[in-house]
């Protein structure tokens, strides 16, 4: 939980008790709980806007994967299936062989 262990914790909680005192802290601590719920709610009912404006082909829409760094690693996996799924040498493909042993490769002396 955000990196926070429990003797943090207990070091948080003792000084919550001597800054607001034993009898202000349970008030604090309700507030604090409806103040995150409201905030779920928030945000639920944003996704569910988003989901129902964009329309059913997007109805598995999480908020995560509008992370960039989601869509990035989504698009590279996506491309590096199709690379494994790809057979055939890229060089086949464009209608050239590969390089004999000792050949060296083509030339231009005008494109130089």
């Amino acid at each position: 939980m955000f990196g926070v262990g429990l003797t943090e914790l207990a070091v948080i909680a003792f000084i919550a008790v001597l800054v607001f005192g034993p009898d202000k802290l349970p008030e604090l601590a309700r507030q604090a709980g409806q103040l995150l719920r409201q905030v779920r709610r928030f945000a639920t009912s944003a996704r569910d806007e988003l989901r129902s404006e964009l329309g059913p082909e997007f109805a598995d829409l999480e908020l995560r994967d509008l992370d960039p760094r989601t869509i990035v690693r989504k698009h590279i996996a996506e491309a590096m299936a199709e690379d494994d799924l790809d057979d055939e040498p890229r060089a086949r493909r464009a209608g050239q062989r590969p390089l004999g042993v000792g050949e060296r490769p083509p030339y231009d002396v005008d494109a130089t």
